[in-house]
């Protein structure tokens, strides 16, 4: 497909005139929302929302609210032309791609505590956990800019991988707090052949790092595997995944947790409810999470 009849939208006033005509047409919209360097499991999100929606649009932006003060945030992949071609091959109809000053007019710079802008701030008993508790500020980044896209773009339909559990639990839980008219949807975890989540950040591991990196993804296999066997092995069967993991090569495990699979509660047990195994470890240099859903048995 030629790039040129994908619409690069790098305003609000621009979005806005184009989401206006779409509305006027009555075209059924969905977002994607990104930070770009896409790979193939943007791809799978895109491929889904054509499926779903009259208009597909993209945002690629990397918001600086959701980066701590040691993250990536200035060496992040920055990849705009490269996905905007991408994109326009699977037949993407717009590309929000607007500039930190857009969407934070009140905030110079990434560092800068004088400056204030309002943010959205999501449960505690949902930031506070997992990720939460080293990435402080990072889910109210996410939450505002989510917020912000969702108001600009309306989309019907926003569709989000599941590689990132944590966060689409606290989009789903913001969008029905603030009775926001956005059908969230979930897509399956996309992996390369030997179950290694996609992500952007794969791109940091050695070529011997990313030989280790698929035993996060057979550690919770074994871990479902156990559990729907002995959901009462909780404490057991994590405690052996970290211990495994560590002798598989990686560096460090932030935390390996079985939380239950809506609002991330503890569990004692895998219950007719079910549960979510969830992982952050450090492999070298890189941080890589992943997630698997235990199926609960339901009672007779």
């Amino acid at each position: 497909m030629d790039i040129s009849t994908l619409s690069l939208v790098r305003t609000i006033d621009a979005l806005r005139t184009l989401r206006n005509d779409w509305q006027n047409q009555g075209y059924r919209v969905a977002l994607v929302p990104t930070m770009g360097n896409l790979h193939e499991g943007h791809f799978t999100l895109v491929k889904a929302a054509k499926a779903l929606a009259d208009k597909v649009i993209v945002s690629i932006f990397v918001n600086p609210l959701q980066f701590g003060q040691n993250e990536d945030f200035d060496h992040y992949p920055r990849t705009l032309e490269q996905d905007v071609r991408a994109l326009a091959i699977l037949g993407v109809d717009a590309v929000f791609a607007p500039e930190a000053e857009a969407l934070y007019p009140n905030r110079v710079t990434k560092s800068d505590e004088e400056a204030s802008t309002s943010a959205v701030v999501p449960p505690v008993k949902l930031t506070s956990i997992l990720c939460g508790k080293k990435r402080n500020g990072h889910f109210t980044g996410v939450a505002t800019v989510v917020t912000k896209l969702f108001n600009l773009v309306q989309p019907h339909d926003a569709l989000f991988g599941q590689k990132d559990y944590q966060q689409v639990t606290i989009i789903k839980q913001l969008v029905e707090d603030l009775n926001l008219p956005v059908n969230i949807i979930v897509c399956a975890t996309a992996r390369a052949e030997d179950g290694l989540a996609l992500s952007s950040r794969n791109q940091y591991l050695t070529q011997k790092e990313r030989i280790i990196a698929p035993r996060l993804y057979q550690t919770l296999l074994s871990m479902k595997d156990i559990l729907q066997e002995n959901p009462m092995n909780i404490d057991a069967v994590t405690k052996q995944a970290k211990a495994t993991l560590l002798a598989s090569g990686f560096d460090s495990v932030e935390y390996i947790d079985v939380r239950h699979p809506i609002n991330l509660s503890s569990l004692t047990s895998v219950d007719e409810a079910g549960g979510v195994i969830l992982v952050a470890a450090v492999l070298g240099k890189t941080r890589l999470i992943d997630n698997l859903v235990v199926e609960g048995k339901r009672l007779a």
